[in-house]
């Protein structure tokens, strides 16, 4: 009697949870939607405004900036003069609210604020309507758009040749070409999948190296004036008392991503590092275990304490290139399988 009680009340709390789960999840998707139809009515309205002015381009700057020093002042912060652009923009690329109900309902703002940041209102119609109908997240939505996804494959076609494989393969990495070619899905193309693989088990792999870390966050968010940055991992270890930033790129380190990594580590000691900690470390690595698979990023000035602490308590490369390896050849093992 007691086990079947005991059942009972592990389904019945099974079922609350799922209750509030979905409740949540509802409440979410309630309030982003309203919070998108808020910006666009926003930007309708800027629109409006500005039509009425002699000199709209003179005009607009002010109107701008008066309105967002208004709102910020009510409101706080998120009416930025780029956000309130931003409102604008979308109002102007979108003109029909009842469109992006019925095309884009499963987009946050985050997906369409990255997009607003691309110079073509095609492109960014594309990208809203794949990133919708493919359930891109933020972070495949904005590499694509890095990569100049749309560009590449719609403003200058080409066919792919018979005897390589290497045109074919860049071609059917886009999901909406493959389908109008009539190709099954190839999830070895899907290099996102592989990514997302590759980072969990380095958080895994770091976490049970009994070194001092300790998990902070995953696609951590950083923002600033300009843009918005994500962060593949970041861990603080108590023993050096300080933060360690890595980004994993699928193939070879470029020097743009060291630079990129640079920038991370001098935001994140501007930003989120408090007095007394040490300087903050990245690592940018790669999934190319046959290159340099790691390249470090430390503050000028930090290159001693780097040399003589910080690498006794990181993973060595060896260690590094091992665990990626191990992950893709059990990545290519499951994939094989289906």
């Amino acid at each position: 009697m007691s086990a079947e009680l005991s059942h009972i009340e592990s389904s019945f709390v099974s079922d609350i949870k799922r209750i509030v789960d979905e409740g949540r999840r509802l409440a979410y998707g309630a309030v982003n939607a309203v919070m998108i139809e808020t910006y666009w009515h926003i930007g309708r309205r800027i629109v409006e405004q500005e039509q009425n002015g002699e000199k709209r381009a003179e005009y607009g700057t002010q109107l701008i900036e008066m309105l967002s020093d208004e709102l910020t002042l009510t409101y706080g912060k998120g009416f930025s003069g780029r956000y309130l652009r931003a409102f604008r923009q979308f109002y102007l690329v979108v003109p029909d609210i009842e469109i992006w109900k019925s095309r884009f309902p499963n987009l946050t703002w985050t997906h369409i604020f990255r997009t607003l940041r691309v110079n073509d209102d095609t492109a960014i119609r594309w990208y809203l309507e794949t990133a919708a109908k493919e359930s891109w997240s933020v972070r495949v939505l904005n590499r694509n758009i890095d990569t100049q996804y749309f560009e590449r494959h719609f403003k200058q076609p080409s066919l792919p040749s018979e005897k390589t494989n290497e045109n074919k393969a860049e071609l059917l990495k886009s999901p909406i070409i493959a389908e109008f070619l009539g190709f099954k899905k190839d999830d070895s193309y899907n290099e996102s999948q592989l990514e997302s693989a590759i980072i969990s088990h380095l958080q895994e792999f770091i976490m049970e190296m009994g070194r001092g870390f300790a998990f902070v966050g995953r696609q951590q968010l950083i923002r600033t004036a300009a843009q918005d940055y994500f962060i593949d991992l970041v861990f603080y270890n108590i023993v050096l008392k300080c933060y360690v930033l890595i980004d994993l790129k699928i193939g070879k380190i470029k020097h743009q991503d060291v630079g990129q990594m640079d920038m991370y580590v001098r935001m994140y000691d501007e930003m989120k590092n408090a007095e007394g900690n040490n300087p903050t470390i990245g690592i940018v690595l790669c999934s190319e275990t046959d290159e340099d698979i790691a390249k470090y990023s430390i503050l000028n000035g930090s290159e001693q304490l780097f040399a003589t602490k910080y690498k006794l308590y990181l993973p060595t490369e060896d260690e590094l290139r091992r665990e990626i390896e191990r992950q893709k050849e059990l990545y290519l093992l499951q994939h094989n399988e289906h």
